[in-house]
């Protein structure tokens, strides 16, 4: 049975399926544009879904017809405890809110969904590039704002995601034209995995979450872990070395064992990330 769900007002949390949340942002009449306090309540619902040991897969959508319109330009609001801090420093923490949710996404140890339903502009896009798997409503655009807004398009984390995920060629057009992209130019540039017909994109992707849930936690976690080390990773020795280590560390749990029995026995796998009974349950031998 999922549970049930949680909101904050402009976040809400859902339990939909096994071992799966969605994280939908709720301000459709703003086409979910980020406001502080939409930024924070969802850097806090992104934190506290990495600490549930329960989930596995992560969902994050957009309510109504847009994923995120980029911030707010008319009601951005004000970040909490400025009292005695100068103009400047009021500035720089306040962009602080909104970057850090790159590093939240990067550092929880599930995969993130993004279904991305609608528009995603600006820090909305960016939002997107932090997510391991993008899936696009066919009404899905993606554009830098920022250049079109008389300031940079290189904000959180745009200027390091989207260049290694779809080349400098095209990451230079789109950051430095401030053009719209529909989902299929998204789909060409490889910035998205799928292109789907709206009623099904979140469908697809809790059928997506379903899949990765039957598998072991600890693998997604570190299969997770190890793309993102290796994307910041210049060496083919160290990328290979650090896979090694992390596939030896899976070794070690019964889950190897536990596929293999499930093939003979003609049915899924049923994995606990439980240690190898085989190593370290057996007799002990020396020599």
């Amino acid at each position: 049975m999922s549970d049930p769900s949680t909101t904050t007002g402009l976040v809400t949390v859902e339990r939909p399926q096994h071992r799966t949340a969605v994280v939908t942002l709720n301000r459709p009449e703003r086409l979910n544009a980020m406001s502080i306090d939409l930024v924070i309540e969802l850097d806090a619902a992104l934190n506290a879904l990495a600490e549930d040991n329960a989930i596995a897969v992560v969902i994050l959508t957009g309510a109504g017809r847009g994923f995120c319109s980029g911030l707010d330009l008319k009601d951005y609001g004000i970040i909490p405890n400025i009292d005695g801090l100068s103009v400047g420093r009021i500035a720089q923490r306040s962009m602080r809110y909104y970057s850090r949710l790159i590093l939240t996404m990067r550092r929880m140890p599930q995969p993130i969904i993004c279904a991305v339903n609608g528009p995603a502009y600006g820090g909305g896009m960016c939002l997107t590039l932090a997510a391991e798997i993008r899936i696009a409503a066919r009404a899905a655009e993606f554009n830098a704002t920022g250049i079109v807004n008389g300031v940079t398009s290189t904000e959180m984390a745009a200027s390091w995601l989207l260049p290694r995920l779809i080349g400098a060629a095209h990451s230079n057009d789109l950051l430095l034209t401030g053009r719209r992209i529909d989902a299929e130019e998204a789909l060409r540039m490889g910035l998205v995995s799928r292109v789907l017909p709206e009623e099904d994109l979140l469908p697809t992707a809790l059928e997506m979450a379903a899949r990765m849930a039957e598998f072991s936690q600890y693998a997604l976690q570190m299969t997770k872990e190890v793309i993102w080390v290796n994307l910041e990773n210049p060496s083919l020795e160290s990328a290979v070395e650090i896979e090694d280590r992390n596939q030896l560390m899976l070794g070690f749990t019964e889950n190897l064992q536990e596929a293999i029995r499930a093939f003979d026995q003609q049915r899924d796998p049923v994995y606990t990330d439980g240690p190898r009974t085989d190593i370290f349950g057996g007799p002990t031998t020396t020599g």
